[in-house]
């Protein structure tokens, strides 16, 4: 298993080189340069599989056992999941109306990405503590990614994390989450402007192999393959519990259609790769107002908007799916050529128009949908009334298709829970309804604090990897900072 970038500039790296990076030196993501065939025996036979023994099963398809032994990777991954609040990490709410979701915020900072983002950190850790090496993880972040990144390494000897936030543009919890972490290890800056903006100068301290060198510098974005490939088990999982499988007969699989909360697309990009391994999925992405990934599939309109808009919805405010450059390559056939062409000129113009072959591609692969803070307060509520159940406001944006676009009789559909509401107290209070906050919650108002302001100006990137130079001087001198190359 190698692995190579979406531009075409780099092949055959291994899994723990990839581990250790954030963009390829080409600017590129890095993906697999084959993907295993999942058979329907190999499927059948993961059906009683928990949710962490098949992440198990998923990694191991990835990871050669002369990597990581298959006994040492049992080992990481099963400590990694053994701390959620709900036996398996997992929990599939059962609803009326044939309305299934699928809970994936059960870690500690109550968001999907406490699952992939606290398997990557076990991982992370493994290979530093034998090489006797450090890292320094650099994270952007649109709300949650920073804090579950931040409650991931907190206190690891042998990482530090600083972590880039959009002053103003994420909730309360989701704020605390982050700059209530006092550890020495842990470096929190709040920055003017969108997460979107932020991503441009972190990119380019990405695209600097002195930098990235020098100090060990990694994402826990899910620019980073690893979040990426851990989320390849929420779609498995799914398929395996919903489809309808068991009760199957033949080599003829049942569908599962999957919608899922979109923003920067790691999560609908992770279906994309199940689906091309050979598992019948009906992708559905859906956004908010910020509909880059909706116009993309509906007319290949890949441009951002003048702005990110603020919705109800925080975590989904993204302009830049950089995700949406995995789908597209794998979708080309992994043409690099054309997928570098087409990135690079988004990167200059922030607009391009998708090929109409590869359009068609997109098109059949995926559905999509934009739901307005109207649509997400009307399905809060009526979730609410029907079921007694609370969503939060992403969960809200996938379970719209629901009520607008009902599930034919017979037909088997998921839909993917982001997050807990606990951390969207604003949005559930819009919606008239009320929620008794998790102790954990309630007790960050009354927390210290500690984080740095960084103000967005023409200087801001030179700033930052100056305190990522400090960060690194200060605290590991002398030390052996892990490098891919």
């Amino acid at each position: 298993m190698r692995y190579c970038s979406t531009r075409g500039g780099v092949k055959g790296w291994g899994f723990r080189e990839v581990l250790f990076s954030g963009y390829a030196p080409d600017g590129g993501m890095f993906l697999p340069e084959t993907l295993p065939t999942l058979s329907s025996d190999t499927l059948r036979s993961w059906v009683s599989l928990s949710y962490p023994q098949l992440v198990q099963e998923v990694c191991a398809l990835f990871i050669p056992d002369d990597v990581i032994p298959r006994k040492d990777l049992n080992a990481v991954l099963s400590s990694a999941l053994s701390q959620f609040a709900v036996p398996g990490a997992v929990h599939i709410a059962q609803l009326g109306g044939n309305l299934s979701i699928l809970e994936l915020f059960h870690g500690q900072t109550f968001a999907f990405k406490d699952l992939a983002m606290t398997c990557t950190a076990r991982l992370l850790e493994y290979f530093l503590q034998r090489s006797n090496s450090r890292a320094t993880i650099l994270v952007g972040t649109s709300g949650d990614t920073g804090g579950s990144a931040i409650h991931s390494v907190r206190g690891l000897n042998a990482v530090d994390v600083v972590v880039v936030f959009p002053r103003g543009r994420i909730t309360f919890v989701q704020e605390r989450q982050m700059t209530t972490i006092l550890e020495d290890n842990i470096h929190v800056f709040a920055a003017d402007g969108s997460s979107d903006d932020i991503d441009v100068p972190l990119r380019r301290l990405f695209a600097d192999q002195n930098l990235v060198k020098n100090h060990g510098l990694m994402s826990l974005n899910s620019v980073n393959w690893c979040r990426v490939l851990v989320q390849l088990a929420h779609f498995l999982y799914a398929y395996l519990q919903l489809s309808g499988l068991q009760q199957a007969e033949g080599e003829v699989l049942p569908t599962l259609e999957v919608v899922v909360p979109t923003g920067g697309a790691g999560n609908i990009a992770a279906g994309c790769i199940v689906k091309q391994m050979g598992v019948p999925l009906r992708l559905v992405a859906m956004v908010n107002a910020n509909d880059i990934v909706h116009r993309a599939v509906q007319s290949g309109d890949l441009s951002m908007a003048a702005n990110v808009k603020q919705t109800l919805a925080p975590a989904i405010d993204i302009q830049d799916p950089y995700n949406m450059e995995r789908v597209l390559w794998l979708l080309s056939g992994r043409d690099g050529v054309q997928v570098k062409g087409l990135m690079e000129e988004f990167q200059r113009s922030h607009t391009i128009t998708i090929p109409d072959k590869l359009h068609k591609k997109l098109s059949s692969v995926m559905t999509t949908g934009s739901v307005t803070d109207e649509g997400i307060i009307e399905t809060m509520q009526r979730c609410w009334e029907e079921n007694q159940y609370l969503l939060c406001p992403h969960t809200a944006v996938a379970v719209w298709h629901h009520y607008h676009c009902p599930p034919h009789p017979g037909e088997n559909r998921c839909y993917i829970a982001t997050a807990s509401p606990a951390k969207f107290q604003d949005a559930v209070q819009k919606a008239g309804l009320t929620i008794d906050l998790p102790e954990n919650v309630r007790a960050l108002e009354n927390m210290a604090t500690r984080y740095e302001d960084l103000e967005q100006d023409e200087n801001w990137e030179a700033r930052l990897r100056q305190r990522i130079e400090s960060i690194s001087s200060i605290r590991q001198r002398g030390a052996l900072f892990y490098s891919p190359a």
